[in-house]
Parts: structure tokens; C-alpha cells; sequence
């Protein structure tokens, strides 16, 4: 009954996420977007959890989707906590920023580029590649809904 509410709510979150004012949401402002405008960045995880709330074997929807999932999780990022660098050529995400404040170190942006509460954020690409950090006083709390190949880690960022 408890993983019901969670799907439920987490559900209702990206229902949320999806009718958004995307135009608040924070992006990587004009004139400043570069290819390779960053190349790397932190490679641990620090101060950050990431809970997978569910998760969905996508085998059954036919051969194209043979071995892929869709999980839905709940990452809470300290103060000063990381998540590293990492890449969106295969596996799309769009993440929720349920409250605090995080910064993204953005491969095709020149500054970082601050999310807060309330904005959504799609990733999905060969080129992006990216890792966050919470520069905040307080825990960033994201939402993470994403299709993964079954044979990756299941806490891959």
C-alpha cells in the first residue's frame, strides 16, 4: 500500500513537472550556449542520495524496448553535496526540483545554470553531459524519472 501512494505521488508530481511554466524554469541563458563549453567536472557522488521509488519493466511494450526500464527516484542533495559528471546519450531523463536550490555545470553552457523549486529540467542527447552541485544553505530534493537498460547500475546518476 505505501509503494502504491509513493508511484502515486511521484505520479502526480511529473504530471505536475509537465504542466509547468517551462519559461521560469532555469536555462542556460542566451548567447552563452557552446558546444564542449564543459568538458568535465566533479566524478564522486558527495552528500547525495538517490532512492529508487519504482520501477517498470518495459520488456512486455515489444522488441524495441527488450531490456529497458522506466524507474522513478527520489535523489536529496546536501549542502555543498554533488552529483557527478555523467552523460544522456541513452538514457532520458526529465528531473523535478521538489525544493532547494541546484546548480548545473552544463556541457553546452558556458555559466551554470541555477535550478530552484518548482523548475523542470529534460535531458536527453548525444551532447549533454553535465553534473550538479547544491550550492544552497539547505537539502535539494529532485524527482528523477528515467528509462535505463536493465544491465546498467540501478543508481547510475
Amino acid at each position: 500500500m505505501k509503494l502504491d501512494l509513493t508511484i502515486r505521488l511521484g505520479i502526480a508530481a511529473l504530471a505536475f513537472a509537465a504542466t509547468a511554466n517551462f519559461a521560469e524554469a532555469g536555462e542556460c541563458p542566451p548567447g552563452k550556449m557552446k558546444d564542449d563549453a564543459v568538458t568535465t567536472g566533479e566524478m564522486m557522488p558527495k552528500g547525495v542520495t538517490d532512492d529508487v521509488l519504482s520501477s517498470i519493466d518495459l520488456s512486455p511494450k515489444g522488441a524495441a524496448w527488450k531490456g529497458e526500464a522506466l524507474r522513478l527516484r527520489k535523489l536529496v542533495i546536501q549542502p555543498g553535496g554533488v552529483v557527478p559528471w555523467h552523460d544522456h546519450k541513452t538514457r532520458p531523463a526529465n528531473i523535478y526540483i521538489v525544493s532547494g536550490t541546484v546548480t548545473e555545470y552544463r556541457s553546452s553552457c558556458e555559466v551554470p545554470i541555477v535550478h530552484k523549486a518548482g523548475d523542470t529540467v529534460a535531458e536527453f542527447g548525444e551532447g549533454l553531459a553535465h553534473w550538479w552541485k547544491n550550492t544552497g544553505k539547505k537539502p535539494a530534493v529532485l524527482l528523477s524519472a528515467d528509462i535505463i537498460h536493465t544491465n546498467m547500475d540501478d543508481h547510475m546518476m
